[in-house]
């Protein structure tokens, strides 16, 4: 018993020893925090410490929030986040002057963008980037293909819009090399749907590679509808990945129209691999009317602009 005793004694010693030893870590830690972020230890300018910790911890739930935002809708406004979050348009422009700084958004005239480069977004945040967008878009190129069509589908979540789009036609025949194309088409029982061998891209359900090539270009079809990830005010289509653009370049070659599907979002964007110019697509279907230096290449072009389910000029 006496034996146990001691042993409690000296455990309990060993307790308290630790937990004063990770109290200490815990304040050199604050303090450090602290220190990083610009704080004094105590009161500053006659603000108390503990205010100024939770200003800076609004701020970064807001810029979170509207970083949030940026990557689900494909930009922000700032006239529109000073209303979201009832702060003034000077709040706003410096939290999007930091959060570019930070490397999460890129600048934009008035409002900001999610940052760009050398690889894509995910693919569930560019599902959910303007979504409603993408869906009239989806409307407007499907109600220029007509029943009895075939048509060749390409990756990206425009085109599985386009897909969408598509379940009520008649009599398609529909190749592809997007996985979430096909099965959106299984909702279409006069829908035949053949989908292209190649490698799977595990990330977004892409079919990829030179087998995918090889069978699209066994075909000759009325309609390529494809997608892109950037267009530059010179008209190039641009993306990300090579073996995806190689796949493009071969279903454009094998059409009799091209259409392309594309929100204003990719006009904000930058990619570096080129797919082709908006010369070679008979119609860009859209949501925002184009600058108008790229509408006037696209007149001399023939290229047709559909702009929120209207032809342009």
């Amino acid at each position: 018993m006496v034996k146990w005793n001691v042993r409690l004694k000296r455990d309990n010693a060993r307790f308290r020893s630790k937990r004063t030893q990770l109290r200490r870590m815990m304040r050199a830690n604050e303090a450090q925090m602290l220190h990083w972020r610009g704080f004094a230890p105590s009161g500053k300018n006659g603000v108390p410490m503990r205010m100024r910790v939770e200003t800076e911890v609004a701020l970064s739930l807001r810029q979170s929030e509207i970083v949030e935002i940026a990557r689900r809708e494909g930009r922000v406004e700032v006239e529109d986040l000073a209303r979201r979050f009832e702060v003034t348009l000077q709040t706003i422009r410096r939290d999007l002057t930091e959060l570019s700084g930070a490397g999460q958004l890129q600048r934009v005239h008035g409002g900001a963008v999610p940052t760009t480069g050398v690889a894509n977004l995910g693919y569930e945040q560019r599902r959910r980037m303007n979504e409603a967008a993408k869906a009239a878009i989806a409307r407007a190129c499907a109600a220029a293909i007509p029943d009895n069509s075939s048509l060749i589908l390409n990756l990206g979540t425009t085109t599985e819009a386009v897909a969408e789009a598509l379940l009520n036609h008649h009599n398609l025949t529909v190749v592809t090399n997007n996985m979430n194309v096909a099965n959106i088409l299984l909702g279409n029982p006069s829908c035949e749907i053949v989908v292209t061998g190649g490698a799977l891209r595990r990330s977004d359900g892409g079919l990829v590679g030179d087998l995918t090539t090889g069978i699209i270009e066994q075909f000759k079809v009325d309609y390529a509808v494809i997608g892109c990830s950037a267009l530059d005010l010179d008209g190039d289509i641009l993306d990300y990945d090579l073996a995806e653009v190689r796949v493009s370049r071969a279903i454009l070659g094998r059409a009799r129209r091209r259409f392309l599907v594309a929100d204003r979002s990719k006009l904000e964007r930058t990619a570096p691999v080129r797919l082709g110019s908006l010369g070679e697509i008979d119609a860009l279907f859209t949501d925002l009317p184009l600058p108008e230096s790229l509408m006037t290449r696209c007149t001399e072009w023939g290229t047709k602009v559909n702009v929120d389910g209207y032809f342009a000029g």
